[in-house]
């Protein structure tokens, strides 16, 4: 199986989430600025939400994917908001790329909000959830 991990961080929260999830993986998490170019079975794509959205450098990177990638998986850290899944799944299915029901989301530290997130048990958590995506 090829798989990719990919991500957008201004301060570095969802970059931890990318390095442990690529650790599992046994590839290396790269930004969006590196464009997928081969076919992909399973790509992580890491978010956060900015300002109640997601960055405009997912949804360009989103913009140049391909039916080469067969499923997306998001991960995503927020300091208040939920979660990137449905605005990012959204941009994917008018990519006719199919999105993986599960997610993995975790705080991410924003000022004096969340101090310290992602932490050790987060790293945790998301090694176990892309164990569990990966069987």
């Amino acid at each position: 199986m090829k798989i990719a991990v990919r991500y957008y961080s201004k301060t570095g929260n969802t970059k931890k989430l990318a390095d442990a999830i690529a650790d599992v993986a046994g590839v290396t998490a790269e930004t969006v600025d590196v464009k997928i170019e081969e076919d992909i079975d399973l790509l992580f794509l890491g978010s956060s939400v900015y300002a109640a959205g997601i960055d405009p450098k997912i949804k360009e990177f989103i913009a140049t994917l391909s039916t080469e990638v067969k499923k997306v998986v998001n991960f995503s850290t927020a300091a208040i908001l939920k979660s990137t899944y449905g605005q990012v799944s959204k941009l994917l299915v008018k990519q006719n790329i199919q999105v993986d029901p599960r997610e993995f989301h975790c705080r991410g530290s924003f000022s004096l909000l969340h101090k310290g997130h992602p932490n050790a048990s987060d790293i945790l958590d998301v090694e176990m959830f892309a164990r569990g995506i990966l069987g």
